[in-house]
């Protein structure tokens, strides 16, 4: 299927209006457990819409597609958080906490984060989606990347789902199939699964908003709606379980899917119902607007709502002190990702020299669901098939992967924390992405600070395969008896043999 240019740009334009919308829609029943009943704005909105943090931080992330382009990763993104991103509550803090530590993405996001399984990232979705339209598959790791900055676990998910039906929403506009595909791209028995499969199972069951709310909340329990109560107020509602503090993606993501279906294809009812479910409002209505604008296109909002939001797009959480450039308005958001896209998507997806503007290619829609590619062991096999499996990524949360030129290193110390009496050990693995159709030898030399013992070698040199699932590993175990600080790091020198590529390796662990 291909999109042309006006086609694409009036579903990524539907997607910001939608998004801010729903956001606005929401904001003033935000962290409320009840069942809402609204038709419409409740704010004045004569000076312009409130700020909108589902929108302000995908605003920082284009700057950094801008530049990077498809070299963005969680790492970046990371850099980016720490230098434009202004709040520190809940998993942004906590985030931003682990990345001034030196703790990396991946664990940057799961390190004593209460809050990684919250709804924080799949907020940022969208702009994933919109630079791989019809491509779940590459919106959906770039959603990872985004997540693993500040979340892990089931917030992820949360993103990773989102970004799949909003991506696969370009090429595929029936509602059953689009939630079908963005479940098979994480694991059936998560959480937000289960949630989403409730939020279905509600709506075909016939059940009123009052008890699919409740369906939906009990089978994972979070919190938001509960926010600044005590214990004694946020358990008066009758039938609803106390999760725990920050389990909040799994029912919210099912909120929008229920708002949704509930909605029955009209898109003020549908951003409605979704903000009278409760818990994190802004968030749900935001997402389902987003999700609608993209099946609709701006050209089909209705301007009762298009009208009072003016295209204008208020921060909140950007460090305006800082140099940069930020779309002030809707239009202006779209018109800059777009641009971008062609750089992102790259030339196998997208045709700059078509008449009229770029076209771009989706995939099949019977290819949009993920499907984990099973190779003969022991073959060679193609270049794609090498990057590590959706699945390995969703749960793996203490691995710490660096892509190089040459090859990739994995590294796994579990939890970066150490004692005096237990060694502590570290697996480092190097894999080869194909790149070079031949085998190689790869050298890994660990160096460790005064007071430090290796127990295990100090270097290991291993053949390098080139054959599918190969890879180079060697567990390194350290012995830091005595050693004095509090803060250990040791520097692996990962290098191929007869390649120039210099490729150190930190791991940073903390004393407990």
């Amino acid at each position: 299927m291909k999109l042309t240019l006006s086609e694409y740009r009036d579903k990524v334009l539907g997607c910001w209006t939608g998004k801010n919308i729903g956001g606005v829609l929401g904001a003033p029943y935000e962290a409320k457990r009840q069942l809402n009943d609204i038709s419409f704005y409740a704010q004045d909105l004569s000076a312009g819409p409130p700020p909108n943090d589902d929108l302000d931080l995908q605003m920082v992330w284009l700057m950094a597609v801008e530049k990077y382009g498809r070299n963005v990763n969680a790492s970046i993104l990371g850099e980016y958080w720490l230098s434009y991103i202004v709040p520190n509550w809940a998993e942004y803090g906590i985030g931003k906490a682990n990345l001034k530590a030196g703790l990396v993405p991946p664990l940057s996001g799961y390190i004593e984060n209460q809050y990684r399984n919250s709804c924080g990232c799949f907020i940022r979705s969208e702009l994933w989606a919109c630079l791989a339209p019809g491509h779940p598959e590459i919106a959906v790791r770039y959603a990872y990347e985004d997540g693993i900055v500040d979340h892990a676990g089931e917030g992820v998910l949360g993103e990773v789902f989102c970004a799949a039906l909003e991506s696969a929403a370009f090429a595929e506009s029936d509602q059953k199939t689009l939630i079908d595909i963005a479940l098979s791209y994480i694991p059936a028995d998560s959480a937000v699964a289960r949630c989403v499969k409730k939020a279905v199972t509600c709506y075909e069951s016939g059940f009123d908003l009052a008890k699919a709310r409740k369906e939906i909340h009990n089978e994972a329990p979070g919190t938001f709606g509960v926010i600044g109560r005590s214990e004694t107020n946020a358990t008066k509602e009758e039938g609803f379980a106390m999760g725990e503090a920050g389990f909040d993606a799994p029912e919210n993501v099912a909120y929008v899917i229920a708002g949704w279906l509930y909605g029955e294809g009209d898109f003020g009812d549908s951003l409605c119902k979704a903000v009278a479910f409760g818990e994190d409002t802004d968030c749900t209505a935001a997402t389902l607007g987003a999700l609608l604008g993209i099946l609709k296109g701006a050209s089909n909002l209705p301007e009762k709502w298009v009208a009072p939001i003016n295209d204008k797009i208020t921060t909140l959480c950007i460090d305006r002190t800082t140099p940069m450039s930020i779309p002030a308005t809707v239009t202006e958001l779209s018109d800059r990702l777009m641009r971008a896209t062609p750089m992102f998507l790259g030339a196998a997806f997208c045709d700059v020299f078509s008449k009229g503007g770029y076209t771009i290619e989706t995939l099949p829609k019977d290819k949009l669901k993920y499907e984990k590619e099973k190779y003969i062991k022991g073959h060679i096999a193609p270049p794609e098939c090498m990057e590590t499996p959706l699945d390995e990524l969703l749960t793996q949360p203490t691995v710490v992967r660096y892509p190089f030129s040459t090859h990739s290193v994995h590294v796994d110390a579990g939890e970066p924390f150490f004692s005096a009496d237990v060694p502590k050990k570290i697996r480092v693995q190097v894999v080869n992405p194909n790149l070079f159709n031949h085998p190689m030898w790869c050298r890994i030399k660990a160096y460790a600070p005064e007071g430090v013992r290796l127990v295990s070698n100090a270097e290991y040199i291993m053949p390098l395969n080139v054959l599918y699932g190969e890879k180079a590993e060697a567990v390194f175990e350290v012995d830091a008896a005595a050693f004095t600080g509090g803060k250990l790091e040791i520097l692996f020198d990962v290098s191929i043999e007869g390649r120039h590529t210099a490729t150190p390796v930190k791991v940073v662990l903390f004393r407990r």
